[in-house]
């Protein structure tokens, strides 16, 4: 007798169909992800792009030799007490795609038009659904132009993966806040496949490729998210929590009693030449 597994075989069935018919009818359902996420590498400031090596040059990005030399500069800058190719200390964006390090905590909201990713730092970031194409006109950002597809890849009516493209840039961006660049014609292509993992729903993978002419070939990391399953947020932006200043050229530091203060040995201080100067 082999009933119990007969109505078994049928109840799955039906279910199956009755997913599909919902599919059909337009009713396919998203992931569970509407909630805040956490880089569990980040303490707020910076971390590896490539999560299984450590930041700098430990991270062997496939850069091509002018790039290499361009972020080995950079790495001895910053050694020396400067800020390199890293441009966090004036508040610019981060773009793409270093935004999706997350080094803030950030939140994911699904719509049927497009999905957003808030950060609690840096301007929403939308991935457009809706069958759109790339526009011919649009203003480069430093998050570029983002365009996605839900996916049902095991066809249970649910969808699994949100695939990305994103293009149109401007720069300048780098991968890292060790100054990782990319290039300078800003003609970034960034790929992802965002998706909850199979055996913890409560990890969010983001499998993150990108094409840039600073590479000698596409890079591919895997960014993880950790849920936040009671979320606090603060109101935080890099204006205010901002000690560094950026006079011409120069990097200086203000110090707790807001006094100027170098940043490297020997640093002249900023041309005073507007201010009276006192006798000595």
């Amino acid at each position: 007798m082999h009933y119990p597994t007969t109505i078994g075989a049928m109840a799955v069935a039906a279910l199956v169909s009755l997913n599909a018919a919902a599919a059909k009818a337009g009713e396919m359902q998203y992931p569970d992800i509407e909630t805040q996420w956490r880089n569990p590498l980040s303490n707020g400031f910076g971390n590896p792009w490539d999560t299984t090596k450590p930041m700098g040059l430990g991270q062997e990005a496939p850069l091509t030799p002018e790039y290499q030399a361009i972020f080995e500069k950079s790495v001895k800058e910053q050694a020396d007490g400067g800020q390199g190719n890293s441009l966090g200390l004036t508040c610019i964006h981060p773009g793409m795609p270093k935004v999706m390090n997350f080094s803030e905590p950030g939140e994911i909201m699904i719509r049927p038009h497009a999905t957003y990713i808030v950060t609690q730092r840096y301007p929403v970031r939308r991935i457009y659904t809706d069958g759109r194409d790339f526009p011919a006109d649009e203003a480069p950002t430093f998050t570029g132009y983002s365009i996605g597809k839900w996916l049902d890849e095991d066809g249970d009516g649910r969808y699994d993966v949100l695939e990305v493209e994103t293009r149109n840039f401007k720069g300048p961006r780098v991968f890292e806040s060790t100054g990782l660049p990319l290039h300078q014609d800003n003609q970034t292509i960034v790929k992802e496949r965002i998706f909850l993992d199979k055996s913890d729903p409560n990890t969010l993978h983001d499998i993150v490729t990108t094409i840039d002419h600073a590479l000698t070939r596409p890079w591919t990391v895997d960014r993880i998210y950790k849920r936040v399953r009671e979320p606090k947020w603060r109101e935080k932006t890099c204006h205010g929590a901002n000690l560094h200043l950026a006079i011409g050229s120069e990097q200086y530091f203000l110090s707790a009693d807001e006094k100027l203060m170098p940043v490297k040995a020997g640093q002249q201080p900023p041309d005073l030449r507007y201010f009276k100067q006192s006798n000595k």
